[in-house]
């Protein structure tokens, strides 16, 4: 859209506490944006708003509550007339494989990442269009990369692209546009906790090629994002073999690709095995019953 820029946009993101969120808002802040923060993590969301000047406006917000959706649109709309883009990028990250993995933190995932972002973009839609503003969501490499362990993630990344693709076509009409924003493993609290405390997590990692392996810094994904935003772009991807690995994706289920995940497979189910106690664990393989998951938690 000719004349576009970030100036004087009022973007509300969820999840905006920490991670990439929070790292984002603080430079949209710079380019001149006003920024509206929501997020379930009410001390780390006044964390980072203490860190931004101006300092933004901040909503206790739940996702996965349409009704709180809608609340925050009307506060966004509140404080400052309109509302531009919206960034549905609250989500968690469940990992485990899908026969021993929690049945209730591989639902609680689609919870938060599928229709939690379907909430947010459904509640702020109406204001956006009148704005003939911007929808971006968080998806992921996972949308098209569906490594073992990683079923309710990929699941639910894979959803909201579709949703996105759908949308995209849905309101082009209306001057809308629609991304999806695809990073790789960046550099936040989930990834590291992953890392340092789940044996089976990293046991993943180490199976897969470069650079699919590696962890990249924040800035980089906020770099992107940025440049996405200020273009309007229809996809986002951090970094760029992204792009080239979404073109390609049918290779990302071929054989080859799949052959090192695959070798590692019986080593990651062992692994998280392992981790879990073992009453825990035969309730589990009989799905008899449904307790607290030895996942990642934290929020993108």
């Amino acid at each position: 859209m000719n004349g576009w820029t970030l100036s004087e946009k009022v973007v509300l993101i969820t999840g905006g506490a920490r991670g990439i969120g929070a790292a984002t808002a603080r430079e949209l802040t710079h380019r001149g944006a006003r920024v509206v923060l929501a997020d379930l993590d009410t001390a780390a969301l006044a964390r980072t708003a203490e860190a931004i000047s101006p300092a933004p406006l901040t909503i206790e917000l739940d996702v996965t509550d349409m009704a709180e959706c809608e609340a925050a649109v009307e506060r966004t709309l509140g404080e400052h007339g309109v509302l531009d883009v919206v960034w549905a990028n609250a989500g968690i990250a469940s990992f485990g494989p899908l026969q021993l993995e929690d049945p209730a933190a591989w639902t609680r995932a689609v919870e938060v990442n599928l229709l939690g972002a379907y909430y947010t973009v459904r509640a702020a839609l109406p204001a956006v269009i009148a704005r003939r503003g911007y929808v971006a969501v968080t998806a992921s490499l996972a949308s098209f990369g569906h490594a073992p362990g990683m079923s309710a993630y990929s699941a639910t990344k894979a959803g909201v692209e579709a949703m996105c693709n759908s949308l995209r076509s849905e309101v082009a009409y209306l001057g809308v546009d629609v991304a999806s924003i695809h990073p790789t493993w960046i550099d936040m609290d989930m990834v590291r906790e992953g890392d340092e405390s789940q044996p089976a997590f990293r046991r993943l990692r180490e199976a897969m090629p470069p650079p699919f392996k590696r962890t990249y810094p924040v800035e980089r994904a906020v770099a992107d994002i940025l440049a996405g935003f200020e273009q309007r772009r229809r996809r986002i991807y951090t970094l760029r073999f992204v792009q080239l690995a979404h073109v390609l994706r049918p290779a990302l289920t071929s054989r080859m690709f799949e052959r090192d995940q695959v070798a590692a497979a019986p080593d990651i189910t062992r692994l998280f095995e392992h981790a879990i106690p073992s009453v825990e664990l035969r309730a589990r393989r009989s799905a008899t019953v449904s307790q607290p998951s030895f996942r990642t938690s934290r929020r993108e």
